[in-house]
């Protein structure tokens, strides 16, 4: 047997400063609101003090945001904004490790994700959309598209730099400039991401970030100056800005939560599946909006696949996100952390069998082990509500049909996943199923050419792809 030795990454790599500001009109100014302290959720540490904007912050900002608009980037020819985005892209790829480990303290993920995953996604995004920068005339939206103006954009604590990037790029290649806002838990790695926008010398006002709580947010999307809201996170908060844009003339984008169904046949190649089945629940602790929460398996082999699956979770190693053999890291927050133990309980309430991994917890920090309910029905909170955590619900079905009929019970409609050798199976399962995105015989496989969204409750609109450059442009 191989013996366990800690592979940790060092921390100092991660250049971190005692404060932050935000980044406003090409500057790092001090805000007006209450400053916030960030924590290592792997150890419960401070990490920094972050200043956050007020009500005039956030005015200040749109402002920038207008004037650059305006005067510069709406201007500027696409083969010269496809510059500056290339050059961001580059700058991200230089500073990658340092961009890794910092966002693994801030966030609370294995560095293993943040290294490989995160920043290299993040660095693509912006590669793919410099090559679009000059090319929106062929992009089938009429021979000269125009910008809308200023985008407003919120993004969530789950992916902190791969979703800034996933706003930021196509926002700037389509011509528009940016006041984004990130979560209030892990604002460190998009404050970075500034610095290399200034570093880049992108022209002022084009980028301002601007750190902050919910209220932030909320200014920012109800700015009267604001004519594109794109928004990344709880179903919940979603509703409530659809209801508040209502009426205007805002163009809205929304990536909200899901509940996505893995199905897996019996004809299923049961290790491969195994696998893709760790990587889409556990992948990040769960904190996916597309996370394949909800296991579907044929009845015949259910035994055998949980049997699998259980051998296999039991050697996932959770622990300090910044050891390089670590496999699930830390809960991003302690309020995620109760959300999630108060999600479990309800599963074993109501009558699910339940299996957790007997994997060793660190003794500070918000860890929870990976866990796995058998014997689920679909009227379970388990089976019906997001916990955005390391936690997987089993059902099984019997037909084809009966597969369907379980992945479209839900109020969510963001991804799902198809396991079987017959490709004909795929494309009609893919063709029945109300999901933005559905994967054949994987999970979790992003592309900055292919679009993402969701359907009912998980949100509108398109993000990636040469379909996603319609929510930046007056088409």
């Amino acid at each position: 047997m191989w013996e366990y030795a800690p592979a940790p990454e060092s921390r100092d790599i991660a250049n971190l400063k005692p404060n932050y500001r935000m980044f406003v009109d090409g500057k790092f100014v001090e805000g007006t609101g209450e400053p916030l302290k960030t924590i290592n959720p792997g150890t419960e540490e401070v990490l920094a003090e972050v200043s956050t904007a007020s009500e005039s912050d956030v005015d200040t900002a749109v402002k920038a945001a207008r004037k650059a608009y305006d005067r510069v980037w709406s201007k500027m020819p696409g083969s010269e904004r496809a510059k500056y985005i290339y050059r961001i892209a580059r700058q991200i790829q230089e500073r990658g490790r340092e961009l890794a480990v910092l966002e693994s303290l801030d966030n609370g993920k294995p560095i293993k994700e943040s290294r490989d995953v995160d920043v290299p996604t993040a660095a693509s995004h912006f590669f793919y959309h410099a090559g679009w920068a000059d090319k929106l005339g062929y992009a089938g939206y009429g021979p000269d598209p125009k910008p809308l103006g200023v985008a407003g954009q919120v993004i969530p604590w789950n992916f902190p730099l791969l979703m800034a990037a996933w706003k930021i790029a196509p926002a700037l290649a389509c011509g528009n400039t940016v006041v984004l806002k990130p979560a209030e838990t892990t604002p460190l790695t998009a404050l970075v991401l500034a610095d290399i926008i200034q570093q880049c010398d992108l022209p002022p006002g084009v980028v301002n970030i601007i750190p902050g709580a919910g209220d932030v947010g909320a200014t920012l999307v109800q700015h009267p100056d604001v004519n594109k809201v794109a928004f990344t996170g709880s179903t919940d908060v979603g509703k409530i800005i659809q209801g508040q844009l209502a009426g205007t003339s805002k163009k809205l984008t929304l990536e909200l939560g899901g509940k996505a169904a893995n199905i897996v046949f019996d004809d299923a190649p049961l290790d491969q599946a195994v696998e893709g089945i760790v990587n889409g629940i556990f992948f990040n602790q769960g904190h996916v909006c597309c996370a394949g929460s909800r296991l579907l398996v044929q009845e015949s082999i259910a035994d055998e696949l949980l049997e699998k699956l259980h051998a296999r979770v039991s050697t996932l190693r959770v622990g300090d996100p910044l050891d390089k053999n670590t496999d699930v890291g830390a809960i991003n927050s302690r309020e995620q952390l109760t959300r999630i133990k108060e999600l479990t309980e309800s599963g074993e309430a109501e009558g699910a069998q339940r299996w957790t991994s007997s994997c060793p917890l660190p003794d500070k920090g918000f860890y929870f082990a990976p866990t796995v309910f058998s014997n689920v029905s679909q009227a379970m909170r388990i089976a019906r509500e997001e916990i955005f955590g390391p936690v997987l619900s089993v059902l099984t079905f019997r037909t084809p049909e009966e597969a369907v009929a379980k992945a479209n019970n839900t109020p969510y409609g963001l991804s799902a996943g198809v396991w079987t050798e017959k490709g004909s199976r795929i494309l009609w399962m893919a063709q029945q199923m109300r999901a933005g995105v559905v994967w054949s015989n994987t999970f979790n496989r992003f592309d900055p050419a292919a679009p993402f969204g969701g359907y009912q409750e998980s949100g509108f609109g398109r993000e990636g792809g040469r379909t996603g450059l319609e929510a930046y442009l007056d088409v």
